[in-house]
């Protein structure tokens, strides 16, 4: 396929700062709820880019598994790239797209960890394999191939059976945001971007249009 040919035009919606929402997460929730309903696989799913020591940044899929006034949580290994990552710089952003419904958000801001407490109370909630596999697995190191990492479950199976608890370098992450901006396709590349920005936490968020 030649990238150069495939083009699409968005025609789906509009967004209007008079039908926006003062509020970014109340925006936020309307939107997440239009996904939940027209999404069929992973609407929680987002982009968590950090950046290295050396300046390079980086990026992955995570699962978003919370969000609030308080921020957007998401759980991982403590110990790998990202985590890493974020011990040096816990500034970070997050991007949800739906293609389906032709909308993004960006999401900036400082990153810090959630409390013990509500990790313990969310990895009680995973499904048995996944608590064997934070033991078992040595996120963003090296392993020799698949069937080690196999051996290890059944290793901390045998150790832990139905009741793993969590792993110390195992939880949760809450990113504050500072800035969180809203997009949606429109015809011609002439889209809607709104972005809400906020100097410090619990301070009011002002809002202005940005050209596409």
């Amino acid at each position: 396929m030649d990238p150069t040919q495939h083009r699409i035009d968005y025609t789906l919606g509009s967004l209007d700062e008079t039908a926006a929402s003062d509020d970014p997460i109340m925006q936020f929730r309307s939107w997440f709820e239009d996904a939940g309903r027209v999404v069929e696989r992973d609407p929680n799913a987002m982009t968590l880019a950090t950046v290295g020591a050396d300046g390079r940044p980086s990026a992955r899929i995570v699962l978003l598994r919370g969000y609030g006034d308080d921020g957007f949580v998401f759980f991982t290994n403590y110990d790998s790239r990202k985590g890493d990552e974020l011990a040096r710089n816990p500034h970070a952003s997050l991007l949800l797209f739906w293609a389906a419904l032709e909308r993004q958000i960006r999401i900036e801001g400082r990153v810090s960890r959630v409390s013990a407490e509500e990790s313990d109370a969310y990895f009680s909630l995973r499904p048995l394999g996944n608590r064997l596999g934070a033991w078992a697995s040595p996120q963003s190191r090296e392993v020799p191939n698949r069937e080690s990492l196999a051996e290890r479950v059944r290793q901390f199976e045998a150790k832990f059976g139905s009741a793993p608890p969590r792993p110390e370098n195992w939880g949760g992450y809450r990113l504050q945001p500072d800035a969180i901006e809203f997009w949606q396709g429109r015809s011609d590349r002439l889209h809607d971007r709104l972005l809400y920005r906020r100097g410090q936490p619990g301070t009011a968020w002002s809002r202005v249009r940005l050209a596409p």
